[in-house]
């Protein structure tokens, strides 16, 4: 069942997001101990990985570098280029951009709440949030210049990494891993191949279009897995904190013998 998930358990990659009954007495199922040490390692390795390969690429950036596949993706692109393909794009990039994603994030936090999956919506809320404030710390930072391409429009901000992009990996990325946490791994699964084909979608579509360099629609990609990693282990982690406070909080054990009948 826990490698299943679904609303009995809800012990997905994100963990006990919540209580399945809170007002049903008794102990909250918790996924078995295999399951939950292989997603934290996986996870962890995952983690690593991308930040190694996102450092190598903000490094590049950083020190002004000409990478040999932003000179080849943005000419390919424009290259195939036809009424067709710029509808297309224009579509995909605004799946990435303010005139979806937040409509969506209000709605979606409001049906968790409506139906009382209070830790999935803080878990969308942080995810989200946090990636608001990632993508404009790097930005700042590498301060990268977009691309002059006279057949496209300059935007004012920074180029690295592609913020749209970055939302997108995270939102429908955070969508998927809480489908997968309150309905199971098969409807979870789907999911996240949506997910991808959405995220991919919308970083294509800004090199096509010529609002950013390959690389950084690669930064922004991999940024938001780490991101979704850490905000998914630290909620995965949260019935282990829950257990650290209260095993370490005066007066929370429950005593056994004649008195714990009065106590509980």
């Amino acid at each position: 069942m826990g490698s299943q998930a679904g609303p009995l358990t809800e012990a997905g990659p994100l963990g006990l997001v919540d209580k399945a009954s809170p007002a049903t007495p008794g102990p909250v199922p918790h996924p078995p101990v295999g399951i939950a040490t292989a997603t934290v390692v996986v996870g962890f390795v995952a983690l690593i990985a991308s930040l190694v390969v996102l450092g190598s690429i903000a490094e590049g950036v950083r020190t002004q570098e000409v990478f040999a596949l932003d000179t080849w993706a943005t000419p390919f692109l424009h290259g195939i280029a036809s009424p067709g393909l710029d509808a297309l794009m224009n579509t995909l990039t605004d799946i990435g951009s303010i005139l979806v994603i937040p409509p969506l994030f209000v709605a979606g936090v409001a049906l968790l709440l409506l139906k009382r999956r209070f830790g999935a919506a803080l878990f969308l809320g942080i995810a989200s949030g946090g990636s608001l404030v990632l993508q404009g710390t790097m930005k700042l930072f590498f301060a990268r210049p977009r691309p002059q391409l006279p057949w496209a429009r300059v935007l004012p901000d920074y180029s690295f990494p592609s913020g749209h992009t970055m939302n997108a990996v995270i939102f429908y990325g955070a969508l998927a891993l809480i489908l997968w946490s309150v309905f199971g791994r098969r409807i979870g699964l789907v999911a996240l191949v949506i997910a991808a084909i959405l995220a991919f979608g919308v970083g294509v579509s800004r090199v096509y279009l010529g609002y950013h360099y390959l690389t950084d629609v690669v930064g922004g990609i991999l940024a938001g897995i780490a991101w979704l990693l850490v905000v998914g282990a630290a909620f995965r982690a949260r019935p282990t904190w829950r257990r650290w406070r209260s095993s370490g909080t005066p007066g929370t054990h429950t005593p056994d013998g004649p008195g714990a009948a009065a106590v509980r």
